[in-house]
């Protein structure tokens, strides 16, 4: 059993704290705040030892460095929201329920993950706020169909 460190101790508080998956410079940042000093040589190791202790589960979205949650989070079945602004990554706790019927005859679903992408809140209000400055009509999507 590895010894708890400070270092540790302000990691697994900063996922703890997040409510949403945080890539490794993300927790750093949030670490930060309470271990000066704090690299990311050490968010690593400490991470690692974090999934080791089952305490973190490791995100993993196509095309992107991995993001960490808290096992509380992990626990419980959900998907996860990408903005294409931030890049930040949230927690979706609707799922659209049974999915076997999507799979080739014969085949057998044993699991499935889902990844939304679009803007987050954040980003959506100021894009909002920079069309009505720059006086922008709404989009519309080119193919006629609601992106939602």
């Amino acid at each position: 059993m590895e010894r708890t460190t400070r270092q540790k101790t302000a990691i697994q508080a900063a996922i703890e704290s997040a409510q949403r998956p945080l890539s490794a410079q993300e927790i750093l940042e949030q670490a930060s705040l309470q271990v000066t000093q704090l690299g990311i040589a050490t968010v690593y190791r400490n991470l690692k030892s974090l999934v080791l202790e089952e305490k973190v589960h490791v995100v993993t979205l196509p095309g992107e460095n991995p993001r960490y949650e808290s096992n509380t989070a992990a626990n419980h079945h959900h998907h996860h929201f990408q903005c294409t602004t931030c890049q930040r990554v949230f927690d979706v706790h609707d799922c659209p329920g049974d999915l076997k019927r999507m799979a080739p005859q014969g085949f057998v679903v044993e699991r499935h993950e889902l990844t939304l992408y679009g803007r987050c809140a954040d980003c959506n209000a100021a894009a909002g706020a920079s069309a009505v400055a720059a006086g922008a009509a709404p989009h519309a999507c080119a193919s006629g169909h609601d992106p939602a």
